[in-house]
């Protein structure tokens, strides 16, 4: 942990999810996916303190059984990012401290580990250039490339993002299945300052053609920096997604 940098995770979750309602709570292995990413984040080294932000009463009340810390937040939020901002402003108000660093945490990515977290961070604590980080991992089959669900990146040779897309980039129609398929893990730490900016930059075309909120940072001119996780990891958009996911996490714990 980085002592002198006040580094919180905040995890947005919402109830009304229009493809999985109630995916939150939704069990893997009898734990709550919520539970899982909660639990799983609270490790990391990097984070002094783990809060969930939500519109939902049933959400409040299941972190606050775990001993955990929820923040209430609009209804009307459509993008993590805002519900995010919110949650970060009242627990700065709450604890009259000014975080540095903020990590936004998808609640759908249950199979998360803190060492994910701690690698995305890194880079903001060693350039102070840096705005905002993202994690990415290797596409393992063909199918995820194909798949909308899974957002995909393009990089530079210093894994800075080029561009995301839920279409498959690279083409395999053009030999890219050669290259490194590279899907977006959504861990992605923002310094304080900067997330409360991107909330106010106007919504862009690529963002609004793609529904990837990250194109906002690259076409209003900014840079988003890929780190590389080892890890296997699948984010939960629908029942499918979760049956496979606890299919995973049941021979890891079996192992």
């Amino acid at each position: 942990m980085d002592s002198e940098r006040d580094i919180i995770g905040i995890i947005p979750a919402r109830m009304a999810s229009s493809r999985f309602p109630g995916k939150p709570l939704a069990p893997i292995l009898g734990v709550p996916m919520l539970g899982h990413v909660f639990q799983r984040s609270k490790m990391s080294r990097s984070l002094k303190e783990v809060y969930v932000a939500t519109c939902d009463q049933e959400i409040v009340d299941y972190i606050g059984s775990l001993g955990g810390q929820a923040v209430m937040t609009s209804a009307k939020h459509e993008r993590a990012s805002d519900r995010t901002a919110e949650c970060l402003l009242k627990v700065e108000a709450e604890t009259k401290k000014k975080v540095d660093i903020v990590v936004m945490i998808q609640g759908d990515e249950p199979m998360i580990r803190p060492e994910m977290i701690d690698a995305a961070v890194t880079p903001l604590l060693e350039d102070d250039s840096l705005q905002v980080v993202n994690l990415m991992t290797t596409l393992k089959e063909r199918t995820e490339h194909d798949d909308p669900n899974e957002v995909k990146v393009v990089v530079d040779r210093n894994n800075f993002a080029l561009y995301f897309s839920r279409e498959p980039i690279p083409s395999w129609k053009k030999g890219a299945k050669s290259l490194l398929m590279l899907k977006q893990v959504c861990v992605i730490p923002f310094r304080r300052d900067f997330l409360i900016k991107f909330n106010q930059l106007a919504p862009t075309p690529l963002e609004i053609a793609e529904s990837v909120d990250m194109l906002r940072v690259l076409e209003h001119g900014y840079q988003v920096k890929m780190v590389m996780s080892e890890h296997e990891t699948y984010s939960v958009d629908n029942i499918e997604d979760l049956k496979k996911v606890e299919k995973i996490m049941r021979k890891e714990k079996n192992q």
